[in-house]
């Protein structure tokens, strides 16, 4: 996280008030993330103690405006604070193994060898009857 708070004096030079460093590595930053995301097939956004959620709503909503196809990341206790969030994004993952999982089908079409669900695990055709027009 410093690298990203002291690019722009770093690249630049420095600043003796505060408010201007922070501008500098906020619009260096910008440039780097906007770069990224309009460069990424596919975006996936972690949000967490460690991943503060100002920034990672900021990405994932430049993401939804490019529309990239994107991918939330976050513990289930923050699922409501995202849910507009969430709401646009294509899928959204709870562990990271769950997005790993997800671009390994999307990319390869390869499903994990065991369901998240394990022995409880249905088919839908099974839940809802072969034949549904309405699956």
């Amino acid at each position: 996280h410093e690298d990203s708070d002291d690019c722009g004096a770093y690249i630049l030079g420095m600043e003796q008030e505060r408010p201007n460093w922070d501008k500098l590595g906020a619009s260096m930053n910008a440039v780097r993330t906007q770069t990224l995301i309009q460069q990424a097939d596919v975006v996936v956004v972690r949000f967490g103690e460690k991943y503060r959620q100002w920034n990672a709503a900021f990405d994932a909503g430049y993401a939804a405006a490019l529309n990239k196809p994107l991918i939330t990341l976050h513990p289930p206790a923050i699922s409501h604070m995202l849910k507009e969030v969430n709401a646009a994004a294509n899928v959204v993952c709870q562990e990271p193994e769950q997005v790993v999982q997800t671009l390994a089908y999307v990319i390869q079409g390869a499903l994990p060898a065991q369901p998240k669900d394990g022995d409880a695990w249905m088919p839908i055709a099974d839940r809802l009857g072969k034949g549904n027009p309405n699956p």
